[in-house]
């Protein structure tokens, strides 16, 4: 490999070596953002705010598929960035290649599930009458791409691991561009609204999921993702699920909890489902972007751990606390001063309005904490502290999360369902602290 690519991991000014690495992730991260709203702005333009309900029904289902990426791409970047560190390049392309076919074997089987199922999954989604086809439709389209779904999401944080965070961040732009630029063009100009939308979601997840390939193909890469390097073997399935599970369960919960959700909130009709989606997606304004940061800064850490250079990593810990708090209040300010705004732009029914400006001045109560927490359980994960983040990622999504909504609405009603996150949030962060001191103390011990 070439020792220039590691130059920011191992020298030089701590700002610009966070800077260069989390600033690709975080756009990486905006990209999604804005194509997780870009879908549901374009046909909202529709002014038929049953399909808004409809897609904020499906969308914790397709952020499933993403989900098992991440678990094969944060876990893949842990192991990487540390071996990478360690002299160990070998073993970094068997593990690459086995998070490649870990996706397509596991992408494959998750599209056919879903279509062999789907209707089983509206029901449980809670799909109403008024909005089932709607649903059907869009999830028998986007369920296509599975396998590029996996890919695209493992190796935007994969590629991070050897130093091309560029290349990540390109990668992620290409699918995302395509997909926003196709929304409008499909849904509004074609007139196949809610299918025009699913079939730009493809487009897009493919065409990200083909330049990573094509980028491997160039054989510039350390890594590999050739089948002859793809092995279970040598502790790596082990290693790779051991940090991958723990790290992606916050994923994978959020989109069971949203389900979760989704069901409670559609006795309440269809109006407040769409918008407590529309409530959500003004919160992963900042949500999204914070997690771009706390992967960006990821690989820097591994790398520090496994080169044994304990005095970086703490001057880079500090630095990434520092600038999270700061990202996180500004961005929360900023969608708090613009709610009423960004929710107009999405619903036009006055009740569904009402619903998504009070549930997204909720939400945004705590949304200030989300850089640091994001900071702090992917320093655990360049840790290889699996068991913390284990207890992390397993209480702020399921263990907390979802008893709080059934707790909290007994309580408050439909308020309460909202008012449970942010409640789980305050958790969280507390959660976050307490476990991370004694494992920060044990590495410091033993590497300082």
């Amino acid at each position: 490999m070439n020792d220039k690519k590691l130059d920011t991991f191992r020298s030089g000014s701590v700002p610009a070596a966070v800077c260069k690495n989390a600033i690709p992730a975080m756009i990486s991260m905006l990209m999604v953002l804005i194509y997780n709203l870009a879908d549901t702005f374009f046909i909202g333009q529709t002014h038929n705010d049953l399909q808004v309900a409809a897609v904020s029904l499906c969308t914790p289902v397709f952020l499933l598929f993403m989900s098992v990426g991440t678990v094969f791409g944060l876990g893949g970047t842990s192991v990487i960035s540390r071996a990478v560190g360690e002299g160990r390049t070998d073993y970094a392309r068997k593990v690459s290649a086995f998070c490649m076919w870990s996706c397509v074997g596991i992408g494959t089987a998750m599209s056919l599930a879903f279509w062999l199922f789907l209707d089983q999954i509206l029901i449980l989604m809670g799909a109403s009458a008024e909005v089932w086809d709607y649903a059907k439709s869009y999830l028998c389209i986007v369920t296509a791409c599975g396998p590029f779904v996996l890919i695209s999401n493992c190796y935007s944080n994969v590629l991070r691991a050897e130093g091309q965070a560029t290349v990540s961040m390109i990668g992620m732009l290409l699918g995302n561009l395509l997909n926003v630029i196709l929304d409008p063009i499909m849904i509004l100009l074609l007139g196949w609204e809610i299918s025009g939308a699913a079939i730009a979601t493809v487009i897009g997840n493919v065409a990200a999921a083909v330049y990573y390939l094509l980028y491997f193909r160039k054989g510039t890469s350390m890594l590999s993702i050739h089948p002859r390097d793809f092995t279970v073997g040598e502790g790596i399935c082990k290693n790779v699920l051991v940090i991958g599970i723990p790290a992606s369960l916050a994923s994978l919960l959020m989109s069971v909890s949203q389900i979760i959700m989704n069901s409670c909130m559609a006795q309440y009709g269809d109006m407040a489902v769409a918008g407590v989606g529309v409530a959500m997606k003004v919160t992963m304004m900042t949500g999204m972007v914070c997690i771009g940061l706390g992967q960006g800064v990821q690989p820097l850490l591994g790398y520090c751990v496994g080169a044994k250079d304990w005095k970086r990593f703490r001057q880079v810990l500090c630095f990434s606390l520092l600038f999270a708090l700061a990202l996180s209040a500004v961005l929360t300010g900023t969608c708090w001063l613009f709610t009423e705004q960004i929710v107009r732009a999405y619903l036009t029914n006055s009740d569904a309005f009402a619903y998504g400006f009070r549930f997204s001045r909720i939400l945004l109560s705590t949304s200030i904490l989300f850089g640091v927490y994001y900071v702090l359980t992917n320093t655990l994960q360049a840790m290889g502290a699996a068991t913390p983040s284990l207890i992390i990622n397993l209480s702020r999504q399921g263990l907390l999360y979802i008893p709080s909504m059934f707790l909290l609405e007994a309580v408050l009603g439909i308020n309460g369902l909202i008012w449970a996150q942010p409640v789980v949030d305050v958790l969280s962060m507390l959660l976050a602290v307490v476990l991370f001191f004694p494992v920060y103390r044990k590495m410091s011990r033993i590497v300082g």
